[in-house]
Order: structure tokens, then sequence, then C-alpha cells
């Protein structure tokens, strides 16, 4: 199996939207790929999620205040993507159970910037 980062890419292609620099969106996001490394939710679709809380989240200041609306921004683009590809999950956009590989990893990292651009620059 191929060692690579392109499942957290989307963190690195979109942080600039949200003021985060490339060296520290690639460093937080890193364990992101195969699936969070298990094969489980996709890692491109994990880095939209990083990205939608460092826009919407209130910070540390006022803990739990923006929580809820976060929750339903990552729902909205969890929906979206599986709407998109047919799943969310790693092993089932490879197809590991049936065989049925439903999106390559670039396919997935261009879902998952495009959901999330559309997100932040509106």
């Amino acid at each position: 199996m191929r060692s690579c980062i392109i499942s957290h890419r989307c963190s690195i292609k979109r942080g600039d939207l949200v003021g985060l620099d490339k060296e520290t969106a690639y460093k937080m996001s890193e364990g992101f790929g195969f699936g969070m490394g298990c094969m489980e939710m996709c890692g491109a679709l994990s880095g939209a999620f990083m990205l939608a809380g460092m826009k919407n989240s209130a910070g540390a200041d006022k803990p739990g205040t923006t929580k809820g609306q976060t929750y339903k921004v990552t729902k909205m683009l969890k929906e979206k993507f599986e709407q998109k590809n047919g799943a969310y999950l790693c092993r089932d956009l490879k197809g590991v159970a049936d065989g049925n590989v439903r999106r390559s990893c670039p396919g997935c990292i261009e879902d998952a910037c495009e959901l999330i651009e559309e997100y932040l620059t509106k």
C-alpha cells in the first residue's frame, strides 16, 4: 500500500481561507490519511470539518456557544459528500467489502475541497 498524505490535502489547500498556514495545516491533519489511519471517516472530509470549525467556532473563551452550529455544518458537509459519492467512510469509498470503488482519494479531496470552499466563501 502506498504511503501518501493526500487525504488531508483539503485542509492544506483551503486552510488559507481561515488564516491557517500550510505548515500548521499539514501538521494538524497528518493523521487524517487512510480514513484516520483505519479506513473510517474519509480524511479529506475530516479536513473539511476541521476548517469548518476554524471558521465557525467562537473558541476557548466561549466554550460550547457555537458547537451546535458547527455540528450542523459538519452534518451538512457529510450529507453532501455522501450524496455525491455514495459513502463517507474510507472503507466504503474504496469498496473493501463489495469491491465497488466509489471514489478515488484524489476525487475525494476534490469533492471535500469544493464543499468546504463553498461554505467558507459564502
